[in-house]
C-alpha cells in the first residue's frame, strides 16, 4: 500500500475531526459510507448520536464499528437485539458485548434469541 500524501493525512484528519465533533445525525451520517474504519468507529463513539443514527452504524460490516455501537449509551435495546447472532457458530465479540448489555438494562431474551416482552 503506498504512502499517504501530505493532503490525504490532512484531509483524513479533518474527517476525524468532523466526526468526532459532529452534533446530530444529520452531521454523523456522511460517515456512514467513510472508506476509513477507524473514522466509522470515531462517529460511532460521538456523544451525540443518537439510537437512529447508531441503528444505521450497526449496518456496518467492520465488526470494530459495530462494537462501538453496543458499547454507546444512546444504542436502543432493538439495536443491540438486532445485533444478537442467531447462530452459534457466528456469534463472537459484538454478540456477547449486546446480550451482555442487554441483561445489564434488564431485557430478557430466549434462547432463540427472541426479546421476551415481559420484561
Amino acid at each position: 500500500m503506498p504512502k499517504k500524501s501530505p493532503e490525504q493525512k490532512a484531509e483524513e484528519q479533518r474527517r476525524y475531526i468532523a466526526a468526532s465533533g459532529a452534533a446530530n445525525s444529520e452531521e454523523l451520517e456522511p460517515f456512514l459510507t467513510d472508506p476509513n474504519q477507524a473514522i466509522r468507529v470515531t462517529a460511532a463513539m460521538n456523544p451525540d448520536a443518537d439510537a437512529e443514527i447508531l441503528d444505521r452504524f450497526a449496518n456496518d460490516k467492520f465488526w470494530g464499528v459495530r462494537i462501538e455501537v453496543v458499547n454507546h449509551p444512546n444504542v436502543s435495546d432493538a439495536t443491540l437485539v438486532r445485533l444478537l447472532e442467531a447462530k452459534v457458530s457466528k456469534r463472537g465479540v459484538v454478540h456477547h458485548a449486546a446480550y451482555k448489555k442487554l441483561m445489564e438494562r434488564g431485557v430478557k431474551i430466549d434462547e432463540d434469541m427472541k426479546l421476551d416482552l415481559n420484561k
